[in-house]
């Protein structure tokens, strides 16, 4: 039986970003027959098939019949992601079973539709850093910034924005300006992965067993970056469309790839990014919130109540109607997902009490009878 790894664990996990929390997850795992497991992170997936870097080597895996069944029941939680450590059973000849996905400290998770046609998906695991990406040319978008910030802030990630493309723009600075009041607090980056500039401060957020991740449109130079980080090119790339600035999908699926310097995973451009939930509202919106904070009414709407520093900022220009509005949008997208994606649980919560209550009402008709 193989020991079980800890904190402390093989040089080979610990640069593939193995630490204390994954170690403290570990314990007990084993297969359906209560044999030994091995812990692996997960580089690539696609139609059920994956990708498993061990501490012996890469395997592909499939996944044991319990856990596709299970992953059926639960797809967000249990199906294997990108950046996912599971647990797996090697038979020594390059092939493996994944039986477990070990919890996770953060995720990007992509909504579903609200009308349910499809499902939440995780779209990276265990990531420490998430790298913003908009070119500096005509995709450049606040609305989309502020939406990616608050689903970064949401996964448990630190964002980052970088500013690509920054060789070629028009007006560096003062989109520069306009990002930094887009993302309070959030770092904002000019890079070019053609010039190299900017690549320093890119790099001061990588280190050993590290984890990163690039989101953005097509076509914002996801790939670039990541070659110009690796000082090769591992990944991918293809000229944007010159006349409205979009990009061609070079980058077809997730992967993590390992950099001398840590551990990316590249993305597919994203048409669009929900929220899944309301958590990172309050960190992309801080200025809002301390505004807010002003209102006469801790339940203040923002709406008719007096008192209501929203409204007064309003008027005096000190926050942007747009911002606003974006906020509000943002808010009540994810209050639908909410309602939407804990319907199961609202029901099981009513049939639940209504069980309690009837059982209480025939315990009280036993004990009393039918007058009380």
């Amino acid at each position: 039986m193989r020991p079980l790894p800890g904190a402390d664990g093989p040089r080979e996990l610990i640069s593939l970003g193995w630490d204390a929390s994954h170690a403290a997850a570990w314990s007990g795992l084993s297969d359906e027959a209560g044999r030994a497991l091995e812990p692996g992170r997960l580089t690539s997936g696609e139609r059920g098939a994956f990708a498993v870097a061990l501490a012996t080597g890469d395997v592909q895996a499939t996944l044991s019949g319990r856990l596709r069944h299970e992953t059926e029941l639960d797809p967000e939680a249990l199906h294997p992601s990108v950046g996912d450590w599971v647990a797996v059973a090697a038979d020594g000849a390059g092939s493996a079973i994944i039986h477990a996905v070990l919890p996770r400290r953060s995720a990007l998770v992509r909504r579903g539709p609200v009308d349910g046609s499809a499902r939440n998906q995780v779209l990276a695991a265990n990531v420490d850093v998430a790298f913003l990406v908009t070119s500096l040319n005509a995709e450049f978008n606040v609305r989309r910034l502020e939406r990616y910030v608050a689903v970064a802030w949401e996964s448990g990630a630190l964002p980052v924005v970088l500013l690509s493309k920054a060789d070629v723009a028009v007006d560096a600075d003062g989109m520069c300006l306009a990002a930094e009041a887009t993302a309070p607090g959030v770092e904002v980056i000019a890079v070019s992965a053609y010039t190299g500039a900017g690549l320093a401060a890119v790099r001061r957020h990588l280190g050993p067993g590290r984890t990163v991740v690039f989101l953005g449109s097509s076509g914002v130079g996801k790939s670039s970056l990541v070659n110009a980080l690796a000082g090769s090119d591992v990944m991918a790339t293809a000229a944007i469309r010159p006349d409205d600035a979009r990009g061609r999908h070079t980058t077809t699926r997730r992967q993590l790839v390992r950099l001398d310097a840590g551990l990316v995973i590249d993305t597919p451009g994203l048409r669009e990014l929900s929220l899944a939930d309301g958590d990172g509202l309050t960190d992309a919106f801080v200025d809002i919130e301390a505004i807010a904070a002003g209102c006469r009414f801790r339940d203040c709407s923002h709406s008719v109540e007096p008192g209501c520093a929203i409204r007064t900022a309003l008027g005096t220009g000190e926050l942007d109607p747009e911002r606003w509005a974006a906020f509000r949008k943002l808010e009540l997208e994810a209050h639908r997902a909410e309602l939407a994606g804990n319907a199961v649980a609202r029901k099981a919560e009513r049939r639940r009490w209504t069980a309690m209550i009837r059982g209480v009402e025939r315990h009280m008709e036993m004990k009393y009878g039918g007058e009380r």
